[in-house]
């Protein structure tokens, strides 16, 4: 099976003479199922429709978008696997180098706002053409959010790039009964009734009774506290069970958001992840240059979706939703057999998992009947009493995956849970982890150790991650292993203060740990986080959280993260006066940094080389 038609010719060759959906995508066409792309275009073939894929059209030139003509049902838009801003800007607003979803890695071929720039061409030349958007940036912009570029909060952005419908989250299901409607003759905007879907309306008589309303947009930039309440009521109706439709009010346009859909059933998943998708790059594109957002992902498989995982920074709550959805056993093993025969697999199996890869299964058996608890997180920093622990089913897929022939290794490289971990009384799948799936080195993200600030990101205590490191340390000993742990850890996330940064350095002192790379938290839509960084409340506890928005500060706070560095000894030694901790300024082996006028000497550790545990003894 071919890859679906980028220009006039292979649209020719397919026999079509003119095509049900064009598709307008800000990333290079990759027909592979880590793409949102890839499988809302095999979803609709798979269904009898046809559509042609716009790769990063040049958004100042009408031709791309006039390509294939005036498509039957719609166009589609997709800002790309990104949100556009944080594709093109780091946290401190500075242009990046490089787009890896761009032949190589070229910056530039996309526009900020993507979808926003993309939809308003479309109806600039087509107005009365229905245009259709969706992907991370519209399912995370679908209603009044903060924007960290702009510094205020946006309207939603179904309203600003003046598209006919927006859906959110995971698209499958929508897509389908979108087409079916409009096949049907139905008018776009008579498509108010699918769910992960948004639509406006200046007619009253058309919002349904029972909704829920928000703060109006206004009340919202009035009020830092209504924005904290919209956040609440919106992230309360995140689940397909217990979700209700929200009514955003604006000053003569209404705003609706309908209920999210429900999951998909195991056999649903096996089908969308059976299409047969190319598991490449367009060759049209990729003679342009390589794009190196296949390089991960060309050899993993994906085995489920949703997150309970409850991270305060983290929008996949309101993207792909807290109840998990797998693939069958089957199904994951047929599509390796598929990746084993590319030309290019050495037998390595690089990832099997998802947002979380061991999460498999619900975090407990109501969720598939009733939704996930509003009142309550799954994990987070308590575990809730209820979260039923089980490795058993995701650690056989593993075992049977690397029995399979031509296959050497199998990885475990996207998110794990190491609380997960940590709360299964069978040791088993922790040991198989270590024995067998990981590549020299074990990523895991603790993300801090004050408890201060873990309670604020939604991740479990220092203790806990103590326990892990120790317990991978003793496992790696029983094992003979030589391998290495790399902790992820952030600075200035909200309720960080240079005491809690101080704290971190000294862990790090200790553990003998010098991150690389420092994250600092970066405040993108959708997320918790995002709402106590512009607001100053958390709006889990409905108390006041300290936020630090100067950029000196930031800049402390990051160089305590790698206070050996001698071009951060200024901050490191400013921080730690200003913070009163004078005492870590000395010779004493405790001492973060010597006295001013000492020599200052790093040697730097090796590269990928974190924190080494284990070893033959």
């Amino acid at each position: 099976m071919p890859f679906l038609p980028i220009t006039l010719e292979e649209m020719k060759e397919y026999g079509w003479e003119q095509p049900d959906f064009v598709y307008i995508i800000g990333d290079a066409y990759i027909d592979h199922p880590s793409f949102g792309p890839a499988i809302i275009s095999r979803v609709l073939e798979n269904f009898g429709y046809k559509v042609c894929i716009v790769s990063q059209p040049d958004i100042n030139d009408d031709k791309p978008f006039k390509l294939f003509g005036k498509p039957r049902l719609a166009f589609l838009v997709c800002a790309g696997n990104i949100d556009s801003m944080v594709d093109h800007y780091s946290v401190s607003k500075k242009r990046r180098k490089k787009d890896y979803y761009t032949p190589n890695g070229e910056m530039g071929k996309r526009p900020d706002r993507a979808l926003i720039r993309y939809c308003s061409k479309l109806k600039e030349l087509y107005p009365d053409v229905p245009v259709v958007c969706g992907g991370i940036e519209a399912s995370l912009r679908r209603l009044n959010h903060y924007d960290y570029w702009d510094d205020s909060v946006r309207r939603s952005v179904l309203l600003d790039s003046h598209a006919d419908l927006l859906l959110y989250g995971m698209g499958e299901k929508t897509i389908v009964q979108v087409a079916d409607a409009l096949d049907s003759g139905l008018d776009i905007k008579d498509i108010i009734y699918i769910r992960n879907s948004v639509w406006k309306t200046k007619d009253k008589s058309l919002l349904p009774d029972d909704a829920v309303w928000l703060p109006s947009y206004d009340e919202v930039l009035a009020d830092k506290m209504n924005y904290v309440k919209s956040f609440q009521i919106q992230y309360k109706n995140t689940d397909p069970f217990t979700g209700k439709t929200l009514i955003e009010p604006y000053k003569n346009i209404y705003v609706v958001q309908n209920p999210p859909e429900f999951p998909l059933s195991q056999d649903e998943m096996d089908a969308t992840y059976s299409l047969p998708y190319m598991r490449a790059c367009h060759p049209l594109i990729e003679a342009k240059g390589h794009v190196p957002a296949i390089d991960e992902v060309k050899f993993s498989v994906i085995s489920n979706r949703g997150c309970y995982g409850g991270c305060h920074f983290c929008a996949l709550t309101m993207h792909q939703g807290r109840i998990i959805q797998s693939r069958t056993k089957e199904s994951i093993l047929e599509e390796i057999k598929i990746i084993s025969k590319d030309k290019d697999f050495k037998g390595y199996i690089h990832d099997i998992g998802g947002p979380t890869a061991n999460f498999y299964r619900p975090a407990c058996g109501k969720q598939l009947k009733h939704g996930v608890c509003t009142q309550r997180e799954c994990i987070g920093y308590d575990p809730c009493k209820n979260l039923e622990v089980d490795h058993s089913e995701y650690l056989d897929i593993l075992k049977e995956a690397r029995k399979l022939p031509g296959i050497k290794k199998v990885f475990v490289r996207s998110g794990l849970r190491y609380d997960y971990i940590m709360y299964d009384k069978n040791p088993e799948f922790f040991e198989e982890l270590i024995k067998y799936h990981i590549s020299g080195q074990l990523k895991v993200a603790p993300e801090h150790i004050a408890d201060e600030v873990l309670v604020r990101m939604g991740k479990p205590s220092r203790g806990l991650y103590d326990q892990f490191v120790k317990r991978y340390e003793d496992l790696n000993h029983k094992f003979g292993m030589d391998q290495y742990l790399v902790p992820y850890l952030m600075s200035s996330h909200p309720g960080s203060t240079l005491n809690s940064a101080i704290e971190l350095a000294e862990y790090l002192r200790d553990s003998g740990h010098m991150p690389e790379q420092v994250q600092d938290f970066y405040p993108t839509p959708g997320t918790a986080s995002t709402c106590m960084y512009y607001t100053g409340i958390d709006p889990f506890r409905g108390d006041k959280v300290y936020v630090t928005k100067n950029p000196h500060e930031k800049a402390m706070q990051r160089a305590l993260m790698q206070y050996k560095l001698p071009q951060n000894y200024d901050l490191v030694y400013e921080a730690l006066t200003k913070a009163g901790r004078q005492d870590l300024i000395g010779f004493d082996k405790k001492c973060l940094i010597k006295p001013r006028g000492s020599k200052v000497g790093y040697i730097p550790p090796r590269r990928g080389k974190e924190i080494k545990t284990g070893g033959k003894k």
